[in-house]
């Protein structure tokens, strides 16, 4: 199920702005944060210039954020080695996806950044 175009819109500019907050303008030439929709998901990108080809970037998955439609309630999750989807147990779903966002930053177990 797609998100309503009003949700998809907040959910875009929240996720613009921690991408923004989150990658000095200085250095978005060697590292830069995109997020891509699928359905009600969105999913947080890391990108990088390829090690030995500055000329290619990979784009690696950090967070996806999947919305229950019954509920508005907004869930993160993160992968494992083998890029597999699992619900994060930091933290509760919620209809605030600003919460999801300060946990993601805050990254207390090192599962998104590393």
């Amino acid at each position: 199920m797609a998100l309503p175009e009003l949700t998809k819109k907040r959910v875009e500019s929240l996720l613009a702005d921690f991408c923004e907050k989150r990658v000095p303008a200085d250095v978005r030439h060697q590292i830069k944060l995109t997020f891509e929709f699928r359905g009600d998901t969105a999913t947080l990108f890391e990108d990088r210039p390829v090690w030995n080809d500055p000329s290619r970037w990979t784009h690696s998955a950090v967070a996806q954020f999947r919305i229950d439609p019954d509920t508005l309630k907004w869930a993160l999750y993160c992968r494992d080695r083998n890029s597999k989807w699992h619900l994060y147990q930091g933290i509760n779903a919620t209809a605030a996806l600003e919460e999801l966002l300060a946990e993601v930053d805050r990254d207390p177990t090192g599962i998104f950044w590393g």
